[in-house]
């Protein structure tokens, strides 16, 4: 059972905007970093974005910045993302992952701990 479940993922045209969700069960998402992860088709994983346990730190990657806002509410050990300008380029399926940490944003993808089974995102041209 995945104790990561994310969720908005879908099909919109070019130049729109998805909001992705992102809940922990069983775990405390508080005391983690959490990353955003994408994997294009034909691709390698990449991370998209890096948020540390307070929600003060962020590093995202050069093809989110801009772009992309991710958040976090730990009251409701949920984290978010907000993709808007999408492009093509942008399709693949998106995957949280958590990496227990007191602070900083270091979210190697071999280091995540949870993961979840990720939510696919589609923008047409």
């Amino acid at each position: 059972q995945s104790q990561f479940v994310e969720s908005g993922g879908g099909l919109v045209q070019t130049g729109g905007s998805l909001r992705l969700s992102c809940a922990a069960s069983e775990f405390v998402v508080g005391y983690y970093a959490v990353g955003w992860f994408r994997q294009a088709p034909g691709k390698e994983l990449e991370r998209v974005v890096c948020i540390s346990s307070s929600g003060d730190d962020t590093l995202y990657s050069d093809s989110a910045k801009g772009r992309f806002t991710v958040s976090r509410d730990n009251a409701k050990n949920m984290v978010y993302l907000q993709m808007n300008s999408l492009k093509p380029e942008d399709t693949g399926v998106y995957y949280c992952a958590a990496r227990r940490s007191p602070y900083g944003t270091y979210c190697p993808t071999t280091a995540m701990e949870y993961w979840g089974k990720g939510t696919p995102v589609t923008v047409s041209s």
